[in-house]
């Protein structure tokens, strides 16, 4: 493209119209308002750098993490440290923007200097352009007048012959217009020299001036072209180094594995291959049998289903409550010394009180009678209600522990381990 002038372009339309330097004078403060602009724009961003970049390094300094275990603790780690490797780098950015602010304040002051120096000259240029134009255009019209005056003075002496007194009075004073009107006119003449090289020397000044005020709009242009350059370049940079920091995260993070930190939790914190064995159920009966030698102590199986609906917890709750050692001891006075007795039932200790409740009960001693060997309370409408000591006689015996019994005509469901064969 073709590169336009100043100083062709910004003629006034007349000799004492300075319009075009107007023009150009306000695009140079427009200039300098950029510049200003620039810097202010470059302050902010400064500002937002070094916050940002001061809020990541906390941020990275503050995340704990440290519960965590193996590679995703190795990745978080590295995570931390390029966050605040980030921070820094923003923080780094803020002082470069610093000094990028600095280069522009001092090119507009710089350039504020020699814009001073040139406009001096200039205004002091078309000051006496001015004043000289305005004192020849005085002279102009001082000459025009005394031009006239001279000529109606010449006409008048001439048309007068009638006395001579007179006529040599009208000659004389038509002479001195004349030489007046030839003084004007010399002045005139003078200052129209005069002018056309003050004019002369304003037009030079005005291209001098011209140019050197388009050099500097190129140099500020060029300059802030350059600024905002590097700072899109230096705000590149930083996206281009986020990305190498966050790929040594994801480089990490492709190593962390669920099965290995799994791992390393078990080796680490382990407490055992196996669980407990069970808790098996131990009769308190069968571990207390050895104390007591009466025959008529109840025993219980052990390694019953627990999935029996009616279990025995009801039997031992109730049988904790009943007055068992009474038994045994009414049970001791009344045995031989020795209180040897031999098992029955295939190996199964005889029933606790069964003498007591013998002597007690006032029915006769069959195949279906039993005694209460402690109370019960009936939990369930098809259960039955007993007492230690109470009579009953057994319908069913269920295979499940409760049997069907009678007593006092009622009929009900009781645990079988509550009775003892009379």
């Amino acid at each position: 493209m073709t590169p336009l002038m100043f100083k062709d372009a910004f003629w006034g339309s007349n000799f004492t119209c300075h319009a075009g330097y107007d023009a150009v004078i306000q695009r140079l403060r427009d200039g300098k308002q950029m510049c200003k602009d620039v810097e202010e724009l470059l302050k902010m961003r400064t500002l937002a750098e070094e916050k940002y970049g001061k809020e990541l390094v906390t941020i990275a300094r503050k995340a704990a993490g440290h519960t965590e275990i193996s590679t995703l603790k190795a990745s978080f780690e590295r995570l931390k440290t390029e966050i605040e490797n980030v921070g820094s780098f923003h923080i780094q950015l803020s002082d470069i923007l610093k000094e990028e602010v600095k280069k522009i304040e001092t090119f507009r002051e710089r350039q504020k200097e020699h814009r001073k120096k040139f406009q001096s000259i200039m205004e002091k240029v078309q000051k006496k352009k001015v004043s000289l134009y305005k004192r020849t255009v005085e002279s102009k019209k001082n000459y025009e007048a005394r031009c006239r005056e001279a000529d109606e003075a010449e006409q008048g002496a001439e048309k007068t012959t009638t006395s001579c007194k007179n006529s040599e009075k009208m000659r004389n004073r038509a002479k001195q217009c004349r030489q007046a009107a030839n003084e004007a006119e010399k002045l005139y003449s003078t200052n129209i020299v005069q002018l056309e090289s003050v004019r002369n020397d304003w037009v030079e000044t005005h291209k001098s001036t011209c140019e050197v005020f388009q050099q500097m709009e190129g140099d500020r242009i060029r300059m802030l072209r350059c600024s905002l350059w590097d700072h899109c370049n230096h705000l590149s940079m930083q996206c281009v180094k986020d990305d190498e920091f966050m790929e040594e995260v994801r480089q990490l993070l492709e190593k962390c594995d669920v099965t290995t930190d799994n791992n390393y939790f078990i080796e680490m914190k382990t407490t055992g291959s196996k669980p407990p064995e069970p808790l098996l159920f131990e009769s308190y009966y069968r571990t207390n049998t050895s104390r007591d030698s009466n025959p008529s102590r109840a025993h219980v199986a052990v390694g019953e289903e627990d999935t029996v609906m009616r279990c025995f917890g009801p039997l031992f709750i109730s049988a904790g409550n009943s007055s068992v050692d009474s038994l045994q001891n009414s049970h001791r006075s009344s045995v031989a010394p020795s209180g040897e007795s031999d098992a029955s039932d295939g190996g199964y200790a005889p029933l606790l009180g069964l003498q007591y409740a013998a002597s007690s009960a006032t029915v006769s001693a069959d195949e279906e009678s039993y005694v209460a060997l402690y109370d019960y309370a009936g939990r369930e409408e098809d259960e039955l209600s007993i007492s230690q000591g109470d009579v009953v006689r057994v319908l069913e015996q269920g295979e499940d522990g409760w049997w069907t019994a009678e007593r006092n005509g009622l009929t009900g469901l009781v645990p079988g381990n509550y009775l003892g064969k009379i």
